[in-house]
């Protein structure tokens, strides 16, 4: 259960008037004669636990500090506040449910999809792409009409080489929403476009349009393709020649090394390891 403070005429200027202006106080009333209190404090310690960065559990023994009570007005308990900036912001007065405390408490919790997306931020700018993705992806699952939680879905997918998937997350931003940072990322994936259907690509595809069977012609555009983010072409070209010639063991490797290169718990390299499984047994 998470420490909380006790308040009393000594610290109260420094926890609640002054703390309370960099972070919210959340300030439980209660005495020992009035069981429901109690249970109230408890439980309001409980459901705080992990947001010790948001919310400051505070609690007042009204008992021993009739001061601080008469001077918040308390009028029964059990009864729960929140401050901020030194004044009251929020309350629960009588008993209360796991429920109902988690609805109160929800509108100052961070929300998952706000810690998922601080997670993938703060991968991106230590280039732990994987960890990037795979954040920013959860999150956009909690709440895809965000746009800044598609901005850095958008980024850690160009960062992958998924450029169709980040070219699809930025034509979804808004006029209002593209500041910056949306201008910044379009700049990158036009750049990624380009080199997605650069003139050395398209020869290689005419190359393989001409000799099919040309293993060393599919395993270059393969590896060209992959460079350039179309994940799904070069699976799609090399699942093709090893279907075809199942003894052709650098096409298989390949095929698994573009595998490894996509993000933990990708679709695309599901789909192929299905594909591949079934193939070989």
């Amino acid at each position: 259960m998470s420490a909380s403070v006790a308040i009393n005429l000594e610290n109260f200027q420094q926890v609640v008037v002054e703390g309370s202006k960099t972070q919210l106080v959340l300030i439980a009333f209660w005495a020992e004669q009035i069981p429901e209190s109690v249970e109230l404090k408890d439980k309001l310690e409980a459901a705080t636990e992990n947001a010790s960065k948001q919310i400051l559990m505070a609690t007042v023994d009204c008992q021993a500090e009739q001061h601080i009570a008469q001077q918040f007005g308390l009028q029964s308990l059990p009864t729960a506040i929140i401050i901020k900036d030194g004044q009251p912001l929020d309350g629960v007065t009588g008993p209360q449910t796991d429920e109902t405390i988690q609805t109160f408490l929800s509108k100052y919790l961070p929300k998952p999809e706000d810690t998922l997306l601080d997670e993938a931020k703060n991968a991106l700018l230590s280039q732990d792409i994987n960890t990037a993705y795979k954040s920013a992806l959860a999150a956009y699952q909690f709440d895809n009409t965000r746009a800044d939680i598609k901005l850095v879905l958008a980024d850690a997918s160009l960062a992958f080489g998924k450029v169709p998937e980040a070219a699809e997350l930025l034509e979804s931003i808004t006029m209002v929403d593209q500041g910056s940072d949306y201008q910044t990322l379009k700049s990158k994936l036009d750049l990624a476009l380009e080199a997605a259907n650069s003139p050395e690509l398209q020869t290689l595809e005419a190359a393989v349009a001409n000799e099919p069977d040309n293993a060393e012609l599919i395993q270059q555009l393969a590896a060209q393709y992959n460079s350039a983010g179309r994940f799904e072409d070069a699976l799609t070209i090399l699942f093709r020649r090893v279907q075809s010639v199942r003894d052709d063991q650098k096409s298989k490797e390949l095929l698994l090394d573009v595998l490894k290169s996509l993000p933990d718990g990708d679709a695309l390299a599901t789909k192929f390891r299905r594909k591949l499984y079934t193939l070989l047994y």
